[in-house]
């Protein structure tokens, strides 16, 4: 039986060169240790309405262990946020206290933009 795998394919078009091979889809890269990570904190309100953001940027690793950053900081901070393209959004100005509980956990390349 043929495997029908032209849902993989979708947003790519139609190539005429025989030599044409699909891209694979990217695995996500290991997390790297807390010690090497490089995290920019900054204060942020473009597109929002004029409320401002914590913006966490620079985490390298799995969407899974970003998650679990995030939720640490949301619980820590009682505050409200996401997390998508290796960013994380705490609603509300927390720069100093992310960047204590950060360096607290052991994230020792954070610093305040």
């Amino acid at each position: 039986m043929k495997k029908n795998d032209w849902k993989e394919r979708l947003g790519i078009t139609y190539s005429t060169n025989p030599d044409f091979v699909y891209p694979a889809e990217e695995e996500e890269k290991a997390t790297l240790p807390k010690e090497k990570q490089r995290l920019r904190i900054t204060l942020d309100k473009r597109h929002r309405g004029g409320k401002m953001v914590t913006l966490i940027s620079g985490f390298r690793g799995t969407d899974d262990d970003l998650a679990a950053l995030g939720k640490m900081l949301k619980v820590k901070c009682g505050v409200g946020g996401s997390t998508k393209d290796g960013d994380i959004i705490l609603q509300g100005d927390f720069r100093q206290k992310t960047l204590e509980l950060l360096t607290k956990e052991g994230y020792s390349g954070c610093k305040i933009i």
